[in-house]
This record gives structure tokens, C-alpha cells and sequence, in this order.
């Protein structure tokens, strides 16, 4: 069971490669996990937010970082949001930043398919 990793946009990426050391050294092994078992690993490296949104789940001694993905037909995984937490819950506007990104690929994979 090979998946692919995929990210929403070059600033996405921009936003992960930004991350302090050690989170970002997390967040390649949890992928690597990720590309081999799927991308539903458990808590506490991912856990599903509802709607076809998950997170994953990075820490480190820099902090805490989420990155928040779905899943798509191929065995993808789309990153759709990444940030370095400040506080104990994830904020709003970023949950609301993936759910809208969310909603536009999906739209966008049905207009793909025949």
C-alpha cells in the first residue's frame, strides 16, 4: 500500500520547510509513517477532525505543530494547512482556512471525474 504526499500550494510548503528543526525532523517521520501504513496513523500522531480533515500531529522540544490534510482517490495525502501552535486548542480561522481549501478540492476532484 504505496500513497503519494501532495500539498495545496507552494505556500504550504514554504510554511512546513519554516518550521524550527526538531518539529519539522517530526513531522518528515511521521510522513514517512504515513507514505508506508496510511494516513490514519492514531492519536497521538494523527486524529480526524470531522469532514474528511485530519491532523498531524508534529511535537517537539521547539513546540507543537499541525499540519492538516485530507485524503484523496489514489491513494493521496493532500496537505492542506500547516501552522506552529501558540496555545492548547487549534485557532479557528485555521481550522476554518482547511475546511474552505477542503471543500474546493473536493470540488474540484468531482469536475475531474467522468
Amino acid at each position: 500500500m504505496s500513497y503519494t504526499i501532495e500539498y495545496y500550494n507552494l505556500s504550504v510548503r514554504a510554511d512546513l520547510d519554516g518550521w524550527p528543526p526538531g518539529l519539522r525532523a517530526r513531522y518528515r517521520a511521521l510522513l514517512l509513517r504515513m507514505l508506508e501504513y496510511g494516513p490514519d496513523l492514531g492519536m497521538p500522531h494523527t486524529r480526524a477532525m470531522g469532514g474528511g480533515l485530519y491532523e498531524i500531529r508534529a511535537k517537539a522540544a521547539e513546540g507543537i505543530g499541525r499540519a492538516l490534510y485530507c485524503t484523496l482517490v489514489g491513494q493521496r495525502i493532500l496537505i492542506l494547512h500547516a501552522l506552529v501552535k501558540k496555545t492548547d486548542k487549534t485557532p479557528s480561522h485555521d481550522l476554518a482556512l482547511a475546511r474552505h481549501r477542503i471543500k474546493e478540492v473536493m470540488k474540484h476532484e468531482q469536475e475531474r471525474r467522468p
